[in-house]
């Protein structure tokens, strides 16, 4: 990236403290259905901050309501201090990514890049070297003579990026921008993506219902579910602490301990929380009693997935528990086959006034 576009872009950061993004109790309704339902949210300046959660959840119409293009029922949108909640989309300091790209496909590289300046009327000499450095900053410096139909998925993604960076808006909003990557692509634009960001230093607000692109790029994540926020935290916090039943079960693969189960493993009542990758299963009982739990299951199912595997097991009492252990060690473990389960007792964590049966599993399925 060029020192100049770095330093104009990097000004838009506020030296006061006050956020890109505050949303004050901010409520959007479609006939009876409360798509955002009083949601609270302030997100840092150059942060990069994702909302996360299934279809369905809210998040998309927040993003939509940040960028104008639907207008909230109540509620206040704030950018860097300012309510813009009944402003048009142009009249916002924001630009919107979305995951069909939207390049004008009769017009090269360098001129999709170049469109938002010209409607802006900025001077021909200016929007060719802006939108030249912008093309260098997402990677794509000599492709301006292209057009959008002879790049690969991941480049036309990173144009749409450089067409709404050259504007330099104070904050970025990202609609599912990787969903149409196959699966190798859409890793490595996240790597991309998470570098451009730290290189242009401007809020990056990201959508998406996939939990890993969430933990693997952003600052702080905000969990939604039926139009509110369950937790909002840092990747780390929000899976190894989630707050609620929610989101134990959306993000990453949980195993609920509770009642009976509970009382003999953890010694507590309640319902409990323990990641598989935190069990290890081996063939005989542990020696010792430990201050952990273990237990004796019966191995339902073993999943190959390259590096792990994933043993499913249930326990006497039907209990399903699932073990995420590396291939190498569970080469001897078959379905039907008796096994014993252990983990530490930090690896429990409990979820506060939920209910048990609230809290999604994720028996077999993948998210």
């Amino acid at each position: 990236m060029t020192e100049s576009v770095a330093t104009t872009v990097s000004s838009a950061h506020r030296e006061d403290g006050t956020p890109a993004v505050e949303l004050v109790h901010l409520r959007k309704h479609f006939g009876e259905v409360r798509a955002v339902d009083g949601v609270d949210l302030t997100i840092t300046d150059g942060e990069f901050f994702s909302m996360l959660g299934p279809s369905g959840s809210g998040k998309t119409t927040v993003l939509r309501l940040i960028a104008g293009f639907e207008l909230p029922d109540g509620g206040a949108i704030l950018l860097h201090g300012s309510d813009v909640a009944r402003l048009a989309p142009y009249d916002r300091d924001v630009n919107t990514v979305f995951q069909d790209y939207a390049l004008f496909p009769h017009m090269t590289v360098q001129e999709n890049v170049e469109y938002g300046l010209k409607v802006k009327r900025v001077d021909k000499a200016a929007r060719r070297r802006r939108a030249a450095e912008m093309l260098e900053t997402v990677r794509l410096g000599g492709y301006g003579t292209r057009k959008p139909n002879q790049l690969s998925g991941g480049q036309r993604q990173r144009v749409a990026l450089a067409r709404a960076l050259v504007n330099r808006p104070k904050v970025l909003l990202l609609d599912e921008p990787l969903g149409a990557l196959d699966l190798k692509l859409r890793e490595e634009m996240q790597v991309e993506l998470k570098a451009i960001q730290h290189e242009v230093g401007i809020t990056f607000v990201f959508v998406t219902h996939d939990q890993g692109e969430a933990l693997s790029m952003s600052d702080r994540v905000a969990v939604f579910n039926l139009g509110r926020i369950e937790q909002v935290g840092t990747p780390r916090e929000i899976y190894d602490r989630p707050n609620t039943a929610f989101v134990a079960g959306f993000v990453g693969t949980s195993n609920v301990i509770s009642g009976d189960t509970a009382r003999t493993l953890v010694g507590k009542d309640g319902a409990y929380v323990v990641r598989p990758e935190r069990i290890v299963v081996s063939s005989s009982a542990p020696a010792g009693a430990g201050s952990g739990a273990s237990t004796p299951a019966t191995v339902r199912d073993v999943q190959y997935l390259g590096a792990d595997v994933r043993v499913h097991t249930v326990l006497p009492d039907g209990t399903r528990v699932i073990a995420a252990v590396p291939a190498a060690s569970v080469e001897d473990v078959s379905a039907g086959r008796e096994v014993w389960l252990t983990w530490p007792a930090s690896a429990a964590f409990a979820l506060a006034g939920t209910e048990p049966d609230s809290v999604t599993d994720n028996w077999g399925e993948e998210q």
